[in-house]
């Protein structure tokens, strides 16, 4: 015969159950203190928001390396996509490209080579050679293209960078940050994808030498296809890596490690601590229709808005249920008003904080009304504004 628990210890179970369950819940939404990472500056990244998730010295400036040579692909792949050059080009190699000391594709003085074959010796076996011949190839010699290397970074809204070679080599003015290198990294996906599957390959082979990429979590994390590493003596081992699992995907940046297998752990830490605790929520579509506003003088007295490029938002994992979105719009909005102009602002909120703000957009034009039509709305707007 069962033994029945008098009333109040049924109901002190009962709140002692819930209390515990309550403390789990609570516990499954809580982040841990990040992993401590042996590097002088790291970063990662969500490369669809672009929101920095961890960070140390995400904004100083430090000797990049060979990380330098994510510009110097980026030129040679935006090069590519306006049809200014081809892959199929036969690239000449100068003497100063052949001497040029350092990692080496092993390219000859006075010999030609496909431009897409030099696209991969910068890229998969680090080519101070090959970077160097495709800069006087597009630029006309090796400093007119560290300006036009000056001139994307600026364009790509980096503040702490300057170069001064295709390379990385030591030069006391050549510098970037964390934070602008996961920048070229972002750009390099999102803009050119026909060439990022370079980044995941392990070798390649020219003039019978076969060489591997130094990217070691391209053997270890099947998630990581890509980007570059970098080494000298001033910069340390330095690793930009990007991973996809799921449908996010990453971007991390070590600076300043003491070897190559401690910028492939140190990443790989950073790498698991992030996919395991945060993730990107997509709220709405480049295109969808948010809301109507009223439209004063025009040749019709609705708009639809919306945004202009989809809006996604990287959270701590398990607060989905505490985001919410205001639609902040301009008090009047009068025609005529042209498709894609700003009315106001997508306000994106996290248990009650901003996270994020974005201009809501006209998704239509709506030209001025008659002459008519734009007195009788002026009229209109006044005596409503007096009730206000």
């Amino acid at each position: 015969m069962l033994k029945r628990f008098p009333r109040s210890w049924t109901h002190l179970f009962t709140f002692v159950a819930l209390l515990l369950l309550s403390l789990q819940l609570k516990a499954a939404d809580m982040i841990p203190a990040p992993p401590q990472i042996g590097a002088t500056a790291y970063l990662v990244m969500d490369a669809d928001t672009g929101e920095v998730l961890l960070a140390k010295n995400e904004n100083e400036r430090f000797a990049p390396a060979s990380l330098t040579k994510m510009m110097t692909s980026y030129i040679v792949e935006y090069e590519i996509a306006r049809n200014n050059i081809g892959e199929d080009d036969m690239v000449p190699v100068s003497e100063k490209a052949w001497r040029t000391p350092g990692s080496r594709m092993f390219i000859r003085e006075g010999t030609q080579v496909r431009l897409g074959d030099l696209l991969r010796g910068v890229i998969i076996q680090s080519g101070n050679d090959a970077s160097v011949a495709l800069a006087e190839y597009i630029a006309g010699g090796e400093r007119a293209f560290a300006d036009l290397m000056n001139q994307h970074a600026s364009m790509l809204g980096l503040k702490n960078t300057q170069f001064r070679n295709a390379t990385g080599l030591p030069d006391p003015e050549h510098y970037s940050s964390p934070h602008d290198l996961a920048m070229i990294g972002r750009a390099l996906i999102q803009r050119f994808p026909e060439h990022y599957s370079i980044y995941s390959e392990k070798y390649f082979t020219y003039n019978e030498i076969r060489q591997p990429n130094r990217n070691r979590l391209l053997w270890r994390d099947d998630s990581v296809d890509g980007i570059k590493t970098g080494h000298t003596d001033e910069a340390g081992y330095c690793l930009v890596a990007s991973a996809k699992r799921d449908d996010m995907r990453l971007i991390t940046v070590v600076l300043g490690t003491s070897s190559e297998e401690a910028r492939a752990q140190e990443t790989q830490k950073l790498l698991s601590y992030a996919f395991r605790f945060y993730r990107t929520h997509k709220l709405y579509n480049a295109g969808q229709v948010l809301n109507q506003a009223r439209v004063w003088g025009g040749a019709t007295n609705q708009v639809r808005l919306g945004l202009d490029e989809a809006l996604s938002v990287t959270i701590p994992r398990g607060q989905r249920d505490q985001l919410g979105a205001n639609l902040d719009l301009n008090p009047v909005i009068k025609a005529p008003i042209a498709r894609g102009q700003e009315v106001g602002r997508v306000v994106v909120e996290l248990a009650g904080e901003e996270v994020k703000s974005v201009p809501l957009v006209a998704l239509e034009a709506v030209p001025e009304g008659g002459l008519f039509k734009r007195i009788w709305d002026e009229i209109v707007l006044f005596f409503t504004s007096l009730f206000k």
